[in-house]
């Protein structure tokens, strides 16, 4: 994960700095709840509803009976509805359509609360140079990703009854990485100088801290797979997996390597060692940074870091043992973005002095 540094100060009046980063803090707010949406949208099978991709007229729902009657019948001819869906009902389509078209609607959003405030402050020169190039990325970046939805979406309209579990990931992981970027600055912005730790120590911990960020963001794009595969719903135990540590059927698929990816067993039992080895290494962090002088800031962001991973271990598991809960489940995505956004936040924090 590369933490770009070199922002702080962006601005010489500190309060164009502050204003942008309370703007940035808010797009990266609403990436948080459009993943939670996303995850309802994905737990409730209503990501197939909506087959046309109209970024501008697709902004409003159906005003009459007859456009719902015609998406309706766009939906009737696709594997999802002729397979798993046969004899829903208009009412039935109408509250799977209304979960698509509100994670759509919210991505719009997004753009809109990122582009008016953006063109206003570069309209008033508050803009740092240094910063420019940021804020264009973020606006690529979240363009590339309602395309790749999109792509996504259509990978379940010929020849399967779901969307491709790949670009599922690919979508999440993106989104993930946007959040991540977003946050990052505006944490520069609205910290530009935070109080720093003595000694050499905090940079070997910050060292760990990031690897635990690469890794929390590989334990949440396993999710992606986990959800993709509805792997959630078979081994609804913890620890055992159907009486054994490991999975009986954890590599029937060849070539092996394919397990990975398409083995719902295989890629619930790496979910799960994978969330577990995050926690575990949140409490090495935290247990190994009591020998050093932290400073206050960097020393309540870690604990909070190793009491959300422990909080977000218990959600998971109360999510597979109750199979997959709709609420539940999006509390868990939740609980992800919120671990590795404490993950970043004691990133900032855990300076030295040396880095001055």
């Amino acid at each position: 994960m590369s933490l770009p540094t070199s922002l702080a100060p962006v601005t010489p009046d500190a309060r164009p700095g502050r204003a942008i980063g309370l703007w940035l803090l808010t797009c990266a707010a609403m990436i948080v709840a459009m993943a939670v949406i996303g995850a309802i949208t994905r737990l409730t099978e209503s990501g197939l509803s909506i087959m046309e991709w109209a970024p501008l007229g697709g902004a409003l729902p159906p005003l009459n009976e007859a456009e719902w009657d015609r998406l309706f019948a766009l939906y009737r001819k696709i594997p999802e509805y002729q397979e798993e869906n046969a004899g829903m009902t208009l009412a039935g389509f109408k509250t799977i359509f209304w979960w698509e078209w509100i994670h759509r609607l919210w991505g719009r959003s997004i753009g809109v609360v990122f582009a008016i405030p953006f063109l206003w402050f570069l309209s008033r020169g508050q803009i740092d140079r240094r910063l420019a190039p940021h804020l264009g990325a973020m606006f690529v970046l979240g363009g590339l990703q309602g395309g790749l939805g999109w792509y996504m979406v259509a990978s379940g309209f010929a020849e399967r009854v779901d969307v491709s579990q790949y670009r599922l990931v690919a979508h999440l992981a993106l989104a993930v990485a946007i959040y991540a970027y977003v946050l990052w600055i505006a944490m520069r912005l609205l910290d530009p100088a935070p109080e720093t730790s003595p000694g050499t120590a905090p940079a070997r911990l910050r060292s760990g801290l990031i690897a635990l960020a690469v890794l929390a963001g590989i334990t949440l794009a396993s999710g992606g797979f986990v959800a993709g595969l509805n792997a959630g719903l078979i081994y609804n135990t913890f620890p055992l997996m159907g009486g054994q540590l490991i999975p009986e059927d954890y590599a029937v698929i060849r070539p092996l390597v394919l397990n990975l990816f398409e083995n719902a067993a295989a890629v619930q039992f790496n979910h799960r060692v994978l969330a577990l080895s995050t926690v575990a290494l949140v409490f090495a962090l935290w247990l190994w940074s009591r020998q050093f002088c932290l400073a206050p800031g960097a020393r309540r962001a870690l604990a909070s870091t190793l009491a959300m991973a422990l909080a977000q271990l218990g959600l998971g598991i109360a999510t597979l043992i109750l199979v997959v809960p709709v609420w539940l489940g999006a509390l868990h995505q939740a609980g992800a973005l919120a671990l590795l956004g404490l993950i970043l936040l004691t990133i900032h924090r855990t300076r030295h002095a040396s880095d001055e």
